[in-house]
């Protein structure tokens, strides 16, 4: 080395030194520079190996001054990172771990030489104060221009080791390796909230050309629980239609901020560039797709906490047909709707500006800013959960539909949400008598303030859990309410099960003979079953058989919705044509002037798909 930069650089010294027992004095150095030493080093956890460490780091902090650093290079494993973050804290040093950026030419390698990512610990020695317990951690990513502070070692660990699982997936992106699907979330650097979800979707059947390697689809807000957006399936379509190697499609979290589209694709061009296929261009432009050109409106009107259900927001969306919709979604499942219904035309964001910017100049001036009968706006005529429609659809099994609007019908519906099931049959069967079971107070206080529901003489809600309230009307002996139909629309809180409607012990034979109970002979039970495990389905579908000989399955088009149709007696059975022609027959009466049925509702489409079981 001496001979080497003898003339290049006369000032350099090279010394032979064992770096435990440096001769340097105390304090003779601004800046150690270790260029992957202590990864060398520090293979593994045994006690020698610790000990020859220890005595490394030591000798760094003696010969460095106050206010010098420490400038390690490594790949941060997690055994390296726990050691050199531990020790210097413990000195009072402050630790910041920079992540080294990757030029654009690696970016786009085909064949990328390395999976992981390189880092660099700075450790700013502090001078000792005395009985101070402070402790600085900083994160500074590539994609950040200035560090994040962390509360914990145990948090920056964890922030180090995303970055190198995330450079790990680019890699293998790169390298074509078949990762199924994939998808990942961006954060924002300041709050460390999910900013952007990105699904990373691969067309092989795609041939490739110059223009096509791999596109942006940014999902308006709002609409990524679509089908399209939301679902494996529907996102391999929309790659397929689009015409790339590679769609990544981009779903924009409640709760952020979006300027603009071109803002959008100014914070993402950097990023997503990482996910590229192998062999594109490095000059390559990527073109941002959506629909209708816009970043698509979402307003949160209400968020709350409810002590069954978890943390909730009421939201106002922007349709593909630029009409309105509310919905409830519990944050838990934060891609799935759990109730929606659509607005009234008239109940525009401008009309709603408007109203509040009068209803400020009529208050006084301490009033709280609450909303101005925000049920009032919502069209109650319209189904906008296709499930709803078809369990509606499943009233033809009644027969005689003509006679459904001039005599009572009892109807029990389990599981409220936001209203909309129980609330359309009030309106469009004038003789029902509803009861609606919720387990949870603060579901009828969203139905009610935000989604139109009220109660009355024939509809009433009462809340209790759905499997004690049918077991008490059981055990009622002859006095029990017997009701033409049973509804049960009710989610399981348990994410883990792989059904989430309903929860399991509302489909066990001894539950399912309760209801039985209360059903009247010529009844319909109606189910919503939402279930990925085909055995336990098969199960589900066996023990209704067992209690209610006639079943017939709907499936809901694009969803993972099946509606069940139980009833007590297989020569009820009706083959398709008469199912259908009764359908029609029932749609003919609800169709009459004055009962505001919507056109785009046809029963009939509802029941074409069924299947007997």
């Amino acid at each position: 080395m001496r001979e080497c930069n003898a003339t290049r650089r006369p000032q350099m010294s090279f010394l032979k030194m064992d770096m435990t027992q440096m001769e340097f004095p105390d304090a003779s150095f601004q800046v150690v520079l270790d260029k992957g030493t202590l990864d060398a080093v520090l293979t593994d956890e045994e006690e020698k190996t610790l000990q020859q460490v220890d005595r490394m780091l030591a000798e760094v902090g003696r010969v460095l001054q106050v206010g010098g650093r420490y400038l390690c290079i490594s790949l941060a494993q997690a055994h390296i990172l726990k050691k050199a973050v531990g020790h210097f804290s413990r000195e009072g040093w402050m630790v910041r771990v920079h992540q080294v950026a990757n030029s654009q030419d690696q970016v786009l390698e085909a064949e990328p030489q390395f999976s992981l990512p390189v880092f660099a610990f700075i450790m700013t020695k502090f001078r000792p104060v005395p009985g101070s317990a402070l402790q600085i951690f900083e994160l500074c990513a590539q994609e950040q221009g200035k560090p994040v502070r962390l509360e914990s070692a145990e948090r920056l660990a964890e922030a180090v080791q995303e970055r190198q699982q995330y450079a790990w997936l680019c890699s293998q992106l790169r390298r074509k390796a078949r990762l199924g699907s994939v998808s990942l979330d961006l954060c924002d650097g300041d709050t460390g909230e999910p900013r952007y979800t990105l699904h990373v979707v691969d067309s092989p059947t795609v041939k490739p050309s110059r223009d096509n390697h791999f596109a942006i689809f940014i999902i308006p807000q709002g609409r990524e629980t679509e089908w399209l957006f939301g679902m494996d399936e529907g996102r391999k379509q929309l790659a397929a239609s689009a015409g790339f190697r590679r769609l990544i499609t981009v779903a924009l979290h409640r709760g952020q901020q979006y300027e603009s589209m071109d803002h959008i694709q100014a914070e993402l061009s950097a990023r997503v560039m990482e996910l590229a296929p192998a062999g594109m261009p490095t000059q390559q432009q990527v073109p941002f797709l959506s629909v209708g050109g816009d970043i698509g409106v979402r307003t949160v009107q209400h968020q709350d906490c409810s002590p069954l259900s978890g943390d909730y927001v009421i939201e106002d969306v922007q349709g593909d047909d630029k009409r309105y919709f509310r919905r409830l979604v519990f944050l838990s499942n934060r891609n799935v709707v759990q109730s929606e219904a659509r607005l009234l035309k008239d109940v525009s964001h401008k009309a709603q500006k408007k109203r509040k910017k009068d209803r400020k100049k009529q208050r006084p001036a301490d009033a709280e800013d609450l909303p101005a009968a925000p049920g009032q706006s919502i069209d109650k005529s319209y189904l906008c959960c296709e499930h709803h429609k078809a369990m509606i659809a499943g009233l033809a099994l009644l027969r005689n539909p003509e006679l459904l609007l001039e005599i009572p019908l009892a109807l029990l519906v389990v599981g409220l949400g936001g209203g909309s099931l129980p609330l359309f049959v009030h309106d469009h069967f004038p003789k029902s008598c509803i009861d609606a079971v919720e387990i949870d107070p603060s579901m009828l206080e969203v139905a009610t303030q935000w989604f139109g529901f009220s109660q009355s003489d024939r509809m009433k809600v009462h809340i209790a859990d759905g499997l004690d309230y049918i077991a008490s009307l059981a055990g009622g002996g002859e006095a029990r309410p017997c009701y033409d139909v049973i509804m049960f629309d009710v989610d399981s809180k348990d994410p883990t099960l792989g059904m989430s409607c309903p929860p399991p012990a509302f489909v066990e034979q001894s539950f399912l003979q309760k209801v039985k109970s209360i059903l009247t002979p010529e009844g319909v039970f109606i189910l919503n079953l939402v279930c990925r495990d085909l055995g336990l389905k098969d199960s589900v579908l066996a023990g209704l058989k067992a209690v209610f000989p006639l079943l017939y399955v709907r499936r809901i088009e694009g969803e993972v919705n099946e509606i069940l149709f139980c009833q007590l007696h297989p020569e009820q059975e009706l083959a398709t044509p008469e199912l259908l022609e009764t359908a029609q027959a029932l749609e003919q009466t609800l169709r009459k002037p004055g009962r505001g049925w919507d056109d785009t509702y046809v029963l009939s489409d509802m029941l074409k798909t069924v299947k007997i079981v």
